[in-house]
């Protein structure tokens, strides 16, 4: 792992509800500018007059996996990144591969309890298309393991450089980062 001096550019990927969000806050607050890939999709998916749900956002960025190359997200997001920089959602190895071409990249993931990241998907009050915690649980097992140009999150979490267990509090959560920046 390169020194936490050294870190420019930390990238998320993780389970749904684990706590992306609340690690990207963290970062903003020391500093870093916040991307996200998903803002990506949803912008892909604002021109073409869609809804930005779930299954939009997962079938969207499948396409565009598929038709401009697996890291199509990472090559757009990295055209407006300047400075040191939290990247949330990703979601396939040939993003982190795109990402790693930089020797100041970090790719933290994260992970919680299945039933603890289901009851904060269920307070956020976003459109998640899973209604029940089995729908949850079925959404997460598409995503874990797609195509080559899906969503591949079960490499992407081998991949990383460190995983954080969110289970605590936030205070736990924030003492857990601070070795990284």
């Amino acid at each position: 792992m390169i020194d936490k001096a050294e870190v420019r550019l930390i990238g998320l990927t993780g389970t749904n509800g684990a706590g992306k969000g609340e690690i990207a806050s963290h970062f903003i607050r020391k500093g870093f500018a916040f991307h996200s890939l998903s803002d990506v999709l949803r912008a892909e998916l604002a021109a073409r007059g869609e809804a930005a749900t779930r299954d939009n956002l997962i079938r969207i960025g499948n396409a565009l996996r598929a038709s401009q190359g697996a890291d199509v997200l990472a090559r757009r997001i990295m055209a407006s990144v300047t400075g040191r920089a939290i990247i949330d959602s990703i979601r396939n190895p040939e993003e982190i591969a795109f990402f790693r071409t930089r020797p100041d990249f970090l790719l933290l993931a994260v992970d919680a309890p299945v039933a603890l990241r289901y009851e904060r998907v269920r307070k956020r009050g976003r459109d998640e298309s899973a209604r029940t915690p089995d729908e949850f649980a079925a959404k997460e097992r598409e995503e874990m393991e797609g195509a080559p140009t899906g969503q591949r999150l079960r490499r992407c979490l081998e991949l990383a450089d460190a995983l954080i267990i969110n289970d605590g509090t936030l205070e736990d959560l924030y003492r857990k980062l601070e070795v990284f920046a």
